[in-house]
């Protein structure tokens, strides 16, 4: 019988690179690539470099399960997120994923209908059972409270959005200070307070900027009127805004997010009100569609790409050991545009 040989591929498709592959072409050995790849403070800056770039120019892709044999883990790590189809958390979500596929390593994604201690829990040991070197959790509910602090004393945790007093490390935006900094830019502006419009209660974003508005006014003397509370929606915003559009005295309004920034500057425009001549706004988050608004929004912004490395980080320190418990706030920035300016003359 005739045996013939093999003809080409006929997927055509390029052979992956290989670890020796990455070796050859930056001139070190198989056993330094392992190095880089899985401890690389053990190697010299300049041959660590010499290495990355031979890894992204071959397109490398550690083999996980060779590399959980060398290191002990699994080179994946869980996430527990709520409601990722609002702004902060699915970009909170997208810069844990961000940090983690630059370090190579593969996330999954648990989502919770609540952040409870049972679902907390339950989401947590779905985690466990893939095997997961550590899990990030987003938790800006004040309901999630009790589930931190009952979780398994073995996995090493962090977690996004939440209060002080946890017994893992917390990494979040400095909400309070986001709030003072937009309190304080319309009253600089020379009005006489600032209205605002809140979100939910029971959302630990909601009343850290709640705290910081009105510890503004406070401190100037200022009248503090009552919080609106809205739901994140331009819809609340929107009915929010329709009260405040009525009322002359109001001619400051911050509000909670931007997109119930958004459903204010509608009332205004339907009530006749003009921003900023007659109204000055500022928002929140400052999402992709807040300069092209009109006028273009004024609002703090949130580094969530900044939140997702940060955190990332804290948990790969948890899992060596070298992280304390502790609160890691980064600072937002107030964004000044169009949507704010001098009160106008009585």
């Amino acid at each position: 019988m005739t045996q013939h040989a093999p003809g080409p591929d006929p997927t055509n498709r390029p052979k992956a690179a290989v670890m020796e592959d990455v070796a050859e072409r930056a001139g070190v050995s198989a056993m330094t690539v392992s190095r880089v790849l899985n401890t690389p403070d053990k190697v010299r800056p300049d041959t660590r470099a010499r290495v990355l770039d031979a890894v992204r120019a071959l397109g490398y892709r550690p083999n996980f399960a060779a590399r959980s044999l060398v290191t002990g883990r699994s080179g994946a790590l869980g996430v527990v997120s709520f409601d990722t189809t609002l702004y902060g958390p699915a970009s909170t979500l997208h810069g844990i994923e961000q940090a983690a596929r630059a370090d190579d390593y593969l996330i999954t994604i648990v989502s919770v209908g609540a952040l409870n201690r049972r679902s907390i829990g339950e989401a947590v040991n779905r985690l466990r059972f893939q095997s997961v070197d550590g899990v990030i959790i987003v938790a800006p509910h004040e309901s999630a409270a009790d589930g931190l602090r009952h979780l398994p004393p073995d996995l090493p945790v962090v977690v996004v959005g939440a209060r002080d007093n946890l017994p893992v490390p917390v990494a979040s935006v400095d909400q309070a200070t986001g709030a003072v900094r937009a309190t304080r830019h319309l009253l600089s502006l020379g009005h006489d307070t600032v209205w605002h419009v809140s979100g939910p209660q029971d959302w630990i974003d909601a009343r850290a900027r709640i705290e910081g508005w009105r510890s503004v006014l406070q401190s100037e003397g200022r009248q503090i009127p009552e919080p609106l509370l809205g739901d994140w929606s331009a819809r609340s915003g929107f009915e929010h805004g329709k009260l405040l559009a009525r009322d002359p005295e109001v001619t400051a309004i911050f509000a909670a997010n931007d997109h119930m920034a958004t459903g204010v500057l509608r009332a205004l425009r339907e009530a006749g009100r003009r921003v900023p001549q007659d109204v000055s706004v500022v928002g929140f988050d400052d999402v992709p569609e807040a300069p092209y608004l009109w006028p273009p929004l004024s609002t703090v912004r949130q580094n969530f790409t900044e939140v997702g490395r940060l955190s990332f980080q804290l948990l790969l320190d948890r899992i060596d050991g070298r992280t304390s418990p502790a609160h890691h706030l980064i600072e937002p920035e107030l964004v000044v545009r169009e949507s704010t300016s001098a009160r106008p003359p009585r």
